[in-house]
């Protein structure tokens, strides 16, 4: 440790500290030689290392020294400040001292990381530290204001995510609505028979929480609904919903499925997308018999009423409540809320794309989702296992990672694709009978329970062949293999290629992020991934919460994951909602920028820069303004003035200026 006085009359008393990082720094910078240097710059009157500067003696240190030594600035030398700012920032005001008098210098991934040569390492160090000392004495006191939360929550998106995030927030006594854009709630896995590994009855499981959605006073459900515009920032979000006609009134309309049976379409003639197109309905009709709610919906694409005017609208006849109404039209609803729960989920692969497995050419040829529908009591044909042609097929085949850990579609895992297969093998043995072959590259089992569920597999029968298939065509070579489908693949394990002719294949697609992300994304002013699933803001630290303040993402909309993950994240976002929620307020950071109306000419060049969107223009004072609760303190706009108008606290000439020259002044 070195003490000393300032050198120069005026200057603000500085105190250093620099981190060891146990080896992270000390093992490429020497420290000792950083700590002596620092000690003879002008104005520092405290220079010390410490093995861990973040622990609690290393803050109390600070604190200490503030007092002690009536330090007024203060530069410490650590790691990342994505990880620590806040940390030293605090112990700075323990001491005594404004939190924003405060300069972290980052010689962990900036030096000691990125260096092979110890003396250049160290040479480095020393110049940030340098032009942190230069900088931190033009710094001025801040504070953070305080800006209050609506205590209302919005959750978008009605699968098992969305529906565990509204009940966790509801059940804490928040005001929730939530809004899915199909008729029901439910997602995929209303879809599902079973969920693996334990075959629970999916709806069994499911539908006892939507109908608790339904029921719950604190949640109010708009289904067939979108959000159609997002205003405001964190703690008041102005948020515009689409509530799409039914055709039906919701308040009157209580399932009894009568007109359904009224339909002047004596049988069902339009294909069912909730069943894959594999089973018909009619133009009003209801998803599944546990819909929730559960209304019925009229097509407006086949009702012959919607279309020409002249139905004998034999369904509204047979309403006796008089639900019908033809004339509904589109409604915008606006509502308040304090924070936003995203849980928009995902798509699954198109198997089209890739042409070698044949999948809309053949009519063998099935996707796993089709498949959760044939084996399912309430799906087309009741549970049967039967091809389109009516057959029962003999033997099936299952091709796993189809549109996943491919270069030519998906590079990500899907993560879930091992296992539903595995259940698909297990439900269509038990169903009917039929030889199973699983082709595999890597069997990922990594869940609880999962490497059993595996093992069972393994003793029922169901053949393994550790292979990407490399074609499926219905070309026969022998007699066994006329009128079915051949799929060709080289077994790596037993190092050949093998024929093997099949009655039915099943697809299992990967996951992919839904059609509209990237729109849903700019709607709510978040970020991506390159593969387009919705970016969080760290990986590890804050899984759940995006870079703007106030949104949470839940479940597949964030990246592939399984029923239990995605519960338990969903329970993540709303505990982040209710946190956020139960303060009461939120302080805002006072990095941001401002505008000095005096010296702003009024071009507008920094309205559209600006990436939060926190950039008005004032018509009447031809001025542009800033709203400190949307800067995010990116520094764009203050770099692109032309006229030098918007400053940006943290990051003043003065500040700047000395730091550049701290760096190039040995």
């Amino acid at each position: 440790m070195s003490e000393n006085k300032p050198k120069q009359e005026n200057l603000p008393r500085v105190g250093f500290y620099i981190c060891h990082c146990g080896s992270n720094i000390s093992g490429m910078i020497d420290v000792a030689e950083v700590q002596k240097y620092v000690a003879g710059l002008p104005g520092v009157a405290v220079s010390r290392d410490y093995k861990y500067m973040c622990s609690d003696p290393g803050q109390e240190m600070i604190a200490k020294d503030i007092k002690e030594h009536k330090l007024e600035r203060l530069v410490v030398a650590a790691c990342s400040p994505n990880l620590h700012e806040e940390t030293f920032r605090k112990a700075a005001a323990r001491g005594g001292l404004n939190p924003f008098y405060f300069q972290m210098v980052n010689i962990r991934e900036h030096a000691a990381w990125v260096h092979t040569d110890k003396k250049a390492a160290t040479e480095k160090a020393k110049d940030l530290v340098r032009a942190a000392v230069a900088r931190v004495r033009f710094h001025q006191a801040l504070e953070k204001k305080r800006v209050p939360v609506d205590p209302n929550v919005l959750v978008v998106g009605g699968g098992i995510a969305g529906i565990h995030a509204a009940l966790t927030l509801a059940n804490a006594g928040k005001k929730v609505t939530l809004v899915e854009r199909d008729a029901t709630i439910g997602g995929h896995m209303a879809m599902f028979d079973k969920t693996f590994p334990t075959l629970d009855c999916a709806a069994c499981i499911l539908t006892p929480k939507m109908s608790a959605v339904k029921a719950h006073p604190n949640i109010t459900l708009w289904t067939y609904s979108e959000v159609n515009k997002v205003e405001g920032s964190v703690g008041n979000f102005k948020v515009t919903v689409k509530r799409k006609p039914r055709y039906v009134k919701e308040d009157l309309c209580v399932g009894c499925m009568e007109c359904i049976d009224a339909c002047v379409f004596k049988t069902p003639t339009f294909p069912d997308k909730f069943n894959q197109g594999l089973g018909k309905r009619k133009p009003v009709y209801i998803d599944f018999p546990q819909a929730t709610p559960k209304v019925v919906l009229v097509d407006p694409q086949t009702c012959i009423q919607l279309k020409t005017g002249k139905c004998k609208k034999t369904c509204a006849e047979a309403c006796d409540r008089n639900a019908f109404d033809f004339d509904q039209k589109e409604e915008l609803k606006e509502i308040q809320v304090g924070a936003i729960v995203l849980a928009t989920g995902f798509k699954t692969y198109d198997a089209k794309r890739d042409h070698q497995y044949g999948y809309g050419r053949y009519p063998g040829v099935y996707t796993a989702l089709e498949i959760e529908r044939l084996v399912n009591a309430s799906g087309p044909t009741s549970g049967e296992i039967v091809l389109r042609d009516g057959k029962h097929p003999r033997a099936v085949g299952i091709v796993h990672c189809v549109g996943s850990r491919d270069e030519k579609t998906n590079k990500w895992c899907s993560r879930v694709c091992c296992m539903y297969s595995l259940k698909l093998a297990h439900l269509i043995k038990e169903h009917s009978g039929a030889e199973v072959y699983n082709f595999y590259i890597d069997m990922r089992a990594p869940g609880k329970a999962y490497e059993e569920f595996y093992d069972k597999l393994l003793g029922e029968g169901v053949h393994f062949i550790r292979g990407r298939v490399a074609e499926i065509t219905d070309w026969a070579m022998t007699p066994d293999e006329e009128g079915r489908l051949v799929m060709r693949v080289e077994d790596t394990l037993a190092g050949f290629v093998r024929r093997i002719p099949v009655d039915m294949v099943v697809l299992s697609t990967g996951l992919e992020p839904q059609a509209d992300a990237q729109e849903v994304r700019r709607r709510f002013n978040i970020g991506c991934g390159t593969e387009g699933f919705f970016q969080e803001r760290h990986p590890k630290l804050a899984p759940v919460n995006t870079f703007t303040d106030g949104i949470y993402i839940a479940g597949a909309c964030q990246a592939p994951r399984d029923i239990p993950d995605t519960v338990a994240q969903a329970g993540a976002a709303a505990a982040e909602a209710l946190a956020l929620i139960d303060a009461g307020f939120v302080e805002l950071e006072p990095n941001t920028s401002h505008v000095i109306e005096d010296e702003c000419c009024g071009c507008k060049s920094c309205v559209p820069l600006c990436p939060y969107t926190a950039i008005t223009f004032d018509e009447a004072k031809k001025k542009a303004v800033i709203n400190e609760v949307l800067c995010k303190g990116c520094g764009v706009c203050a770099a692109a003035c032309p006229s030098g108008s918007i400053r940006q606290n943290l990051f003043e000439d003065d500040e700047i200026f000395s730091e550049i020259k701290g760096v190039l002044t040995k």
